[in-house]
């Protein structure tokens, strides 16, 4: 792979955690003195001390525990963007602590599992088809974000949740304006406030008009009277996955292309060997772990991670690239290759809070990677990597576009 480009200059302190990468296909290089070190006293950027994590065996150890709180509402629990109160009080269940944690989970786990993921495939399969067929008549180049990586997704959480995909411009750009870093409490708490209004008057016509999809079986089944959950609680799980089901797996899909298209071997065995296409994307996971600084945790009691005692009300970040990239565990981590049959890697986080689209997400991986390779011809990018435009201030990291091009028949 050539050697991946440097970021625009940082600004950032060094004791300051989350940390800019210094080139968007790898993590911080300091993360490898920060496991050499073990967890580390750091600052988040609005001043609150945090203790980085960044060992695999650390960063599962606390993601594990039922000594550290992911809830919102627990005083210390480290921020990695401004919040509006409102937001910070009314969190969705990835920011709730056991016992409202794993009844909205354990409510939603059915239309994930592993069988109902099989189920959805053709039609991923259909979507993708349509997407790469509508890419060839409007010919090449084209940007790969807007006409594939972004609509896929988003096309399958729409089904899966029974959310109009006309209405994707809509969420998408509220969606994006909670998960930038750069945005204010102010633009977060808007944007989040249009999502939520947005949700619930389709929640309403859920309820009137049931169809087979998760949002009328939110309505029907789980909604007060009838069900567990308040009106309020309902749309702020279908908040969360209408959000993260989308975002997270077109930044996957973008920043793989670019890796493979300096791979042409791991093209090869995505197109030839369908068996190992897991692990490719496993690995594709690991690598880019674009996750990495989502889980923050706070301790409710003194617990000793790593060699060091985290003291009740201290904060803590669990960094998942540094664990991804932990030469203890992932032999060569720098370099892409096939770890066959290993899923180590803690892309989709640990322990209860782990990724609840995870079999969704890697099977849509697992579809349009080879399908876009084997329908684009010479597929190549129509931009240096060093100019690709980059998601430095996500809280998810990816790309804001992919301009490519490919080869057109005479």
């Amino acid at each position: 792979m050539a050697e991946p480009t440097s970021s625009p200059a940082t600004t950032h302190p060094a004791d300051e955690i989350p940390m800019r990468r210094g080139c968007p296909m790898r993590p911080p290089a300091e993360y490898a003195d920060l496991r050499a070190n073990g967890p580390t006293r750091m600052r988040m950027p609005d001043g609150q001390p945090v203790w980085a994590v960044t060992r695999h065996r650390d960063v599962q150890a606390i993601l594990a525990s039922p000594d550290f709180s992911a809830d919102n509402r627990t005083p210390g629990l480290p921020l990695i963007k401004p919040e509006a109160q409102e937001v910070l009080d009314n969190p969705t269940f990835l920011r709730k602590d056991p016992p409202e944690h794993t009844a909205e989970r354990r409510t939603l786990i059915p239309e994930f599992t592993l069988r109902r993921v099989r189920r959805l495939r053709p039609g991923v399969e259909h979507a993708t088809a349509g997407l790469l067929d509508e890419m060839l008549r409007n010919g090449s180049p084209a940007d790969l974000v807007e006409s594939l990586a972004l609509p896929l997704p988003s096309l399958v959480i729409c089904q899966l949740l029974g959310v109009p995909y006309s209405d994707h411009e809509y969420f998408q750009t509220r969606a994006g304006a909670v998960l930038s870093r750069s945005s204010t409490p102010e633009q977060t708490s808007t944007a989040y406030s249009e999502l939520f209004a947005y949700l619930d008057d389709l929640l309403t016509r859920k309820q009137r008009h049931p169809e087979d999809d998760v949002m009328s079986r939110l309505a029907t089944e789980h909604l007060k009277p009838a069900g567990d959950f308040d009106r309020e609680t309902v749309i702020r799980m279908c908040t969360l996955l209408l959000a993260a089901g989308h975002e997270t797996t077109a930044n996957m899909i973008a920043l793989s292309t670019v890796t493979l298209l300096e791979r042409p071997d791991l093209v090869a065995v995505l197109r030839d060997q369908p068996d190992k296409r897991s692990d490719v994307v496993a690995e594709l996971l690991r690598f880019h772990s674009i996750a990495d600084v989502i889980p923050t945790r706070v301790a409710v009691r003194d617990t000793e991670i790593g060699g060091v005692t985290i003291a009740e009300g201290e904060g803590a970040i669990a960094l998942l690239a540094g664990a991804n990239w932990d030469p203890e565990i992932f032999d060569v981590p720098e370099r892409v290759q096939i770890r066959a049959g290993d899923q180590r890697h803690l892309a989709f986080g640990y322990g209860i809070h782990q990724c609840l689209g995870a079999n969704l997400a890697r099977m849509e991986l697992e579809v349009v990677l080879p399908a876009m390779f084997e329908r684009l011809p010479g597929l190549r990018l129509d931009a240096p990597v060093a100019e690709l435009d980059y998601k430095y201030d996500g809280v998810v990291f990816g790309l804001h576009s992919l301009p490519v091009r490919w080869e057109t028949p005479a």
